[in-house]
């Protein structure tokens, strides 16, 4: 059985394809979302978060299990972030890996999914509101 050979795409390819797709917003448009009733959906892992701190009230969603919250037809949907009619903002650390989960939550339906020019660290540098890790204490 012959294999097909599939051209190969760059993590930077898919990163640019990613982002025509998708909507990014500066922190203060993120911020603004959000006060507007979007989710902040924070994908970083438990350990960025304690160390760094979190956006109030965004909601710690780990890119391992995202797209399974997200999609209403999944086994075990979060309602925060499975309505399709909600926005969804993701912030990563530094606006990279979110702009890749923003986008397939897009594919999944999400249509105007959204992520954080510069993440996280973006945020706090723009002196948006922050605390520390509300999980970090349990």
């Amino acid at each position: 059985m012959l294999l097909m050979r599939q051209e190969r795409s760059t993590i930077d390819d898919r990163l640019a394809a990613a982002r025509t797709r998708i909507r990014r917003l500066t922190p203060e448009q993120a911020a603004a979302a959000q006060a507007d009733g979007a989710a902040i959906v924070d994908t970083r892992d438990s350990a960025d978060r304690r160390a760094e701190g979190v956006i109030p009230g965004s909601l710690p969603i780990t890119r391992n299990t995202l797209e399974w919250r997200a999609d209403p037809a999944a086994e075990c949907p979060d309602p925060r972030v499975s309505d399709f009619s909600r926005d969804i903002v993701v912030v990563c650390n530094d606006g990279y890996a979110s702009s890749l989960a923003a986008d397939s939550l897009r594919e999944l339906g999400h249509a105007t999914a959204a992520d954080v020019i510069g993440g996280y660290r973006a945020w706090k540098a723009a002196g948006l509101p922050t605390e520390a890790d509300r999980d970090a204490t349990r």
